[in-house]
């Protein structure tokens, strides 16, 4: 049974807050020229693996700017499980940064870039857990629409389907394209796609790109071998300059590469379809004869490349305008579309047209009005009318011949349709399925994000053959450390609210304060009413309810929350009611230099943590990690944390705390660690207790890393990844499990994602191993928690995924480190 509680008020509005990173691309004529040339050619590749970073960085850029194919990459996931070395989002916030990062590198690179519907889970032992989660019929269904989309004429894998591929997502990545391979051709398989415009498609090949990754070398030189390191004079380049420039952009995974020069050889073997012999493309036309009417267009293509005047490349609009023609002319088909719409780019660069739809509004909320800016520049001597612009609302008649270099501004307002849907990505518009996105609407599948709220058609005339000049509303801000920049325009609800906290701990039953924080987007005021949803076993007293005057932009609702003995965990969760609608969700930005900054609508709720908890110690020093939000439980549980950076690291600082605590992959992320490690073990040696969240590894940069004062080294490979294992007491009686609190099995209960990672193995007799785990059908490990006395003091490795399910409610979890705190008191 669930309580409800209502409150009424006046909301008024405000703005938010956005940083900036993002400028459009400009184009050369060593760029025109080189597009030139790919519009002669019509093969396309499609490559396929299982998570951002999964790609083959150096191979993407051979194909797209090389070969000039077309060329895209297909990530399963949006690596929503991974880690995060760059900030503290996890799950689907950091599957939304490396879809960002993912588009930043296939701008360096030159492909394209699509996703399943597949949640990306954790690590996976084998395909057949990944495929049982995912739902294999849905994920095979998302490769099959996007094969039968953009109809590849060979299809390339990352990774074999067997346990050489090293991750379960990996090899059912593979498992997944070769079937889709041949059911994208079969009329019976997924049927209802049809109606959505695609056919059957038939691949002429599939093939696995082998590698020598580590200790597996699955290479041979009886394959495919290609030497895609070469050079490019139009770009100054080489390709594996390039693929480490794309590579660097998967920055939250710590993937910065060098640009590599020379020899770079990739490989690949035949997994279906007709084996290639010297060529990727043996057997395949890739030129315009495979359109009826096709050699006429390539004739005309290469007489415009032959005579291109790189100084002065708008004498090639005149022919290009022609070609345009020609190509629309033909009839419907992918390529056709393709190559209209490229020719069209050209033809824009070529004429110097600089066109952009702007806006100073950083967001504009539902039933508010939008202020643009709509410009256009010609900078070339190219004959341009502009015709009209228009967009939602606004269409302006101007029937302007445009002058060389002079800019064509039109300001105007819109009004954003009360019902405009907000600015949530996608896939996150209905509730998460266990394995997968619940994404309702066929065509969306695939797209690597939202399309733009809002865009402006200029209708121009060039050469006296009309065109339509889309640009997305952007924007536009002059910041005064980094310039001008462009952001994706935000469209935010017209009301918000959220709680304050992800977890509200209560302490053996000790009342705990919620707050909710609420506004107002638009400029009006109304009757608004909250909602609040939680489990009966919690007491709310509404008497403690406070809020804002009605005058102030935002608000808040502050209350208090008493568990009963027979309370447990419970989601609260918090709505918004007007005449108009009910709103649910609040608006959250993350922002990173290398990406533009990512928008989108969290439901309002929280999780009310019971906890039956003793604490000793107060004073914990800890090192912020990866992706890290275990300092912030620390402060729920009461402890005093101080976050402290290398200077802090001296022996009269330290002996003040408790403990010090390293978040996961400190020792990875600073080398100052290790070179403090006998400073560290003083602090031991002399009383202190010193915890280690994981490593990823036994290094930091090329030097070995020293954590614990006898050795044991770090496993990546030795992890559990079934968050429901058994865990095994080697050691019952042993302090750490006893003291101040009794853990027991139930303190394993409700963990996400996985029980442990990047084990310690190799390890010294002087420690002490208190857990073993294992996956279902392996053997049991013993170094998810090691710890030994050093001195007067304690060392402890601890595996166990703490920095999940801290952040995630997980009562066991703050018993768990209230005990690693604890140790030697």
């Amino acid at each position: 049974m669930m309580k409800k509680i209502i409150f009424s008020l006046l909301l008024l509005t405000t703005a938010i807050a956005q940083a900036f990173t993002q400028v459009p691309p400009t184009y050369s004529s060593a760029d025109i020229l080189m597009q030139l040339k790919k519009l002669q050619v019509l093969g396309s590749v499609l490559y396929i693996a299982a998570h951002p970073d999964d790609e083959n960085n150096g191979l993407l850029p051979f194909f797209a700017k090389d070969k000039l194919y077309r060329t895209a990459y297909l990530s399963l996931t949006r690596g929503d499980g991974g880690q995060n070395l760059i900030g503290s989002e996890q799950g689907v916030e950091l599957g939304m940064i490396r879809t960002q990062e993912l588009l930043a590198a296939r701008r360096i690179d030159g492909a394209e870039q699509y996703f399943s519907t597949a949640y990306e889970f954790g690590f996976s032992k084998n395909p057949q857990e990944a495929l049982r989660i995912w739902n294999k019929d849905k994920i095979l269904s998302d490769v099959v629409w996007v094969i039968r989309k953009y109809q590849p004429d060979v299809i390339i894998t990352r990774f074999p389907g067997d346990a050489r591929a090293g991750h379960g997502h990996h090899s059912a990545s593979s498992l997944l394209a070769n079937e889709a391979f041949k059911a994208a051709a079969d009329p019976t398989k997924f049927p209802e796609q049809f109606k959505y415009g695609v056919s059957t498609w038939q691949a002429k090949r599939i093939l696995w790109n082998t590698f020598n990754f580590g200790n597996t070398n699955t290479t041979s030189e009886d394959q495919l071998k290609i030497d895609v390191g070469g050079y490019n004079n139009l770009l100054g380049k080489s390709y594996g300059e390039l693929g480490g420039e794309a590579r660097s952009m998967h920055k939250s995974q710590g993937e910065g590469r060098p640009r590599r020069r020379g020899q770079i050889f990739e490989y690949f073997t035949t997994t279906g379809g007709t084996a290639p012999k010297t060529d990727l493309m043996d057997d395949i036309d890739i030129s315009w004869g495979r359109i009826t009417g096709g050699d006429v267009i390539a004739a005309k293509i290469q007489h415009i490349i032959s005579t291109y005047n790189i100084e002065k490349p708008e004498l090639s609009v005149k022919p290009l305008v022609q070609i345009y023609q020609t190509i629309k002319s033909l009839p419907e088909s992918n390529w056709r579309n393709k190559k209209l719409q490229e020719v069209q780019d050209i033809i824009e660069a070529c004429s110097g047209l600089y066109v952009e739809a702007t806006t100073a509004q950083n967001s504009v909320a539902q039933g508010d009005v939008l202020k643009l800016t709509s410009f256009l520049n010609k900078r070339n001597t190219t004959n341009v009318v502009l015709e009209k612009i228009n967009t939602k609302g606004v269409d302006t008649s101007l029937n302007l011949s445009v002058g060389l270099n002079v800019n064509v501004q039109l300001n105007s307002s819109i009004m954003v349709p009360a019902n405009q849907k907000i600015s949530q990505p996608y896939w996150l518009e209905n509730p998460q399925l266990q394995g997968s996105f619940d994404v309702r609407d066929q065509t969306l599948i695939g797209k690597a994000e939202n399309d733009a709220a809002f865009e402006v058609n200029f209708s121009v005339m060039i050469e006296g053959v009309p065109f339509t000049i889309k640009r997305p509303i952007m924007y536009k801000v002059v910041d005064p450390a980094k310039g001008e920049l462009y952001q994706p325009l935000v469209i935010l609800p017209k009301m918000e609210l959220n709680y304050v906290k992800d977890n509200f701990v209560s302490l053996n039953g000790k009342p705990v304060a919620t707050q909710i924080h609420f506004k107002s987007n638009v400029k009006d005021s109304t009757l608004y009413r909250i909602q609040q949803n939680y489990s009966n076993n919690w007491k709310y007293s509404a008497s403690n309810i406070t809020y804002g005057t009605f005058n102030n932009v935002e608000n808040y609702w502050a209350g208090t929350f008493t568990p009963n003995t027979k309370a447990t965990n419970t989601t609260e969760v918090a709505s918004l009611s007007t005449n108009d609608g009910t709103y649910d969700g609040y608006t959250k930005t993350i922002s990173y230099d290398h990406i533009p900054t990512i928008t989108y609508f969290p439901k309002a709720k929280t999780n009310l943590v019971n906890v039956d908890i003793k604490i000793v110690g107060k004073k914990v020093g800890y090192i912020i990690g990866a992706g890290d939000k275990v300092a912030e439980a620390l402060v729920q549980m009461g402890y005093e944390v101080s976050f402290l950076n290398e200077n802090d690291l001296t022996e009269d600082k330290l002996k003040q705390y408790d403990a010090i605590v390293t978040g996961v992959r400190a020792y990875n992320l600073y080398e100052y660690l290790t070179n403090k490690y006998d400073v560290l073990m003083n602090y031991v040696k002399n009383g202190g207790n010193l915890i280690v969240q994981y490593a990823k590894s036994n290094t930091v940069g090329s030097k070995n890393i020293k954590m614990g004062p006898y050795p044991f080294i770090v496993n990546a490979g030795s992890r559990v990844t079934e968050e429901d294992a058994k865990v095994n007491y080697l050691l019952p009686q042993h302090a750490l499990l006893n003291y101040p609190n009794i853990i027991t099995e139930k303190d394993f209960d409700g963990w996400i994602q996985e029980r442990s990672t990047y084990q310690a193995e190799q390890i010294d007799s002087h420690y002490e191993a208190l857990l073993g785990m294992n996956d279902t059908g392996e053997k049991q490990g013993n170094g998810s928690l090691i710890t030994t006395k050093f001195g007067k003091g304690n060392f402890t490795y601890v595996s166990l995924v703490l920095f999940r399910q801290l952040p995630a409610g997980v009562p066991g979890a703050y018993r768990i480190m209230a005990n690693l705190i604890a140790q030697g008191k």
